[in-house]
Order: structure tokens, then sequence, then C-alpha cells
């Protein structure tokens, strides 16, 4: 790997995010989300989007939102207590505007594991004698419509090491974009999360291509001195992308806490598509990169949100105005 690998976020959209394609965004729900990224698919209108996420947050709403989503496969779309359910996504969903399968929190994350090992599919037992064995949100009639989407939601079949139990066959996803924020990346794309990993290291080694922002820059040689705490190698990723504050509003830990602020201006703004739509606006077309839209926010309330070192958060951030 070399350093051209080293990339603005609209060089690596460009490159690398295309209509049509299945995307699996990292993080979960309030914590690592790669909000710049997201915001700069917005600004360059790519469309048809397959979804994959595993608890995910406002990112993937403000994506389903603007009209750039066509189906998903994610655990449940939150934005914590601000706003428990995204609310464009409950919109989509309960209208059909998106197409939407379940599969449960622990069944999607073992689905991206199976993914990142090469499996075609993974046997489980968790969704058997529920509603998610029962019921198909999308049909296997819709589905022939679709090449990104599998065939059928799951298979049932007989457990061949115990006669007499059942097991669920689910189809793992091919993704063909991964995209995930972290704290650390050096030149020639070795990536280090610092704190939870949640979903993103299966989702960067089972995408085709794999976006990567992040706050610090470490040189090649600095990052190998420490291996054991390095999370992903060079070749499993295609771009890193260097973006101070590239997860706000979401937290970053050991850097900032979340947004209170931002978070609150969009659980109002999404409760409709007009006010969602004014939102998208001021945030993301108003400002032509994610350098633009930092420059806009508010410099000292910026500082406030980066954590304390012997905490590791925000002391009080929920009770700030």
């Amino acid at each position: 790997m070399s350093s051209d690998i080293v990339m603005t976020e609209k060089e690596a959209v460009e490159k690398f995010v295309h209509d049509g394609d299945c995307l699996a965004l990292g993080g979960f729900v309030t914590n690592r989300r790669p909000y710049a990224m997201v915001r700069e698919i917005i600004r360059q209108g790519i469309k048809n989007l397959y979804l994959e996420g595993g608890p995910s947050g406002g990112d993937m709403d403000m994506l389903i939102g603007v009209g750039a989503v066509t189906a998903m496969n994610a655990a449940y779309i939150s934005n914590a207590a601000f706003s428990a359910v995204c609310r464009r996504y409950t919109d989509a969903v309960i209208h059909h505007k998106i197409l939407y399968e379940d599969y449960s929190m622990d069944v999607q994350t073992i689905l991206y594991h199976a993914a990142a090992l090469g499996l075609p599919y993974v046997p489980v037992k968790n969704m058997l004698g529920s509603d998610l064995a029962d019921k198909w949100g999308i049909s296997e009639e819709e589905r022939k419509k679709h090449p990104k989407l599998p065939p059928v939601k799951f298979l049932i079949e007989d457990d061949p090491f115990h006669p007499g139990e059942k097991l669920c066959l689910i189809p793992t996803p091919t993704i063909d974009v991964a995209i995930i924020h972290a704290q650390y990346a050096s030149p020639d794309g070795t990536v280090r999360i610092v704190g939870p990993v949640f979903q993103d290291e299966d989702i960067a080694i089972a995408a085709r291509r794999t976006i990567v922002s992040y706050e610090h820059l470490i040189s090649n040689e600095e990052i190998r001195r420490n291996p054991e705490l390095n999370t992903l190698p060079g070749l499993s990723v295609d771009a890193v992308v260097p973006l101070k504050f590239g997860a706000s509003p979401s937290q970053c830990f050991g850097c900032y806490d979340y947004d209170v602020r931002d978070y609150r201006i969009y659980a109002q703004a999404s409760r409709t598509q007009e006010d969602f739509d004014r939102y998208i606006q001021d945030t993301v077309f108003a400002h032509p990169s994610h350098k633009d839209w930092l420059a806009a926010k508010n410099a000292d309330w910026l500082l406030t949100l980066e954590v304390q070192p012997d905490k590791g958060y925000v002391p009080g951030l929920n009770s700030m105005e």
C-alpha cells in the first residue's frame, strides 16, 4: 500500500461509492458513525443503495430521508435518547418507501462475521420460534427484482449433527463498500480503533472496497511499533480520509462526546419531510466539504465536546444547552 490511498472525502466517494451499491456503515447508534462520509454521499447524489448495518444511527436515517436507499438490512436505527427510533426510517418503513428486512441484532452481527470469513451462509437458532422466522419483510417475489438481495430471507433445515433439531440458514451479505470511522490511521492504510470495535472490523474485511475516515494520522513506522493495538491492515483498506470530528454528531471514544445540540435539532427536524429537507440543505448542501462544515461550527462548543482524559467523556453533557 502507498500513500496514494490517502484521499479527501470527495475523492473517496467518487472513486468507490456508486449508485446501486450495497453499503455497510460502521459504528453503533451514537458511537463512531461515519457522518462526514455520509454527508458527502448525499452531496454527490448517490442513489439506490442497499444498506447494511448492526445497531445503526442518524447517518443511515439521513440517507433514507434523502431518498438514497432502496433496501436495508439493519438491526434497528436509533439516536438513543434523542429519538428512540429514527423518524425518517420509521416513516419510510410505515409508508413502504424502502424495502426492509429484520434479522435481529445478534444475528445481524453474526452475518457480518461470517461474511468476513467468506462464508455464503451461517446456521443459527436465534430466530427460531419467533416472528422473525415466521414473517418476511421482503417477499421472495420482491427479492427477484433486486440482484443485490439474496433470493430468500433464510432456509430452515434439519441439523445434520443433531437429529430432530432445526437450523435457520441465513445468507451472508455481499458488501460492495464499507465505511467506518477510526481514531487513527497511517498512510499505508493500517487502522487503529480505540475502544469498542462493534462490527467495523468484520464489514471492513468482508467488503470489496473499504473507506476509513479518521481523526489522527500516525506514520507507518509509528503505527507498526504496537501492532497489537491495530485493528485493520492496509491490505483491507482502499482509502483513508483525514476528517477531524468526522463522526460528529456521534461520539468518538477518547476524542469527543456526542453533540447534544445537533442531535436535538435533528430530532425535531426529522419529524417531517419538509423540516428534514431544510436540515439537509442547511447542514449538508450549504457546506461543499467537511472542512466547510467544521468551519461553520461554533469552535468553543466543539472544544466543550472534547472528552476529559481522566474520564473518557464530558460530564454533564446532556444538561448543556
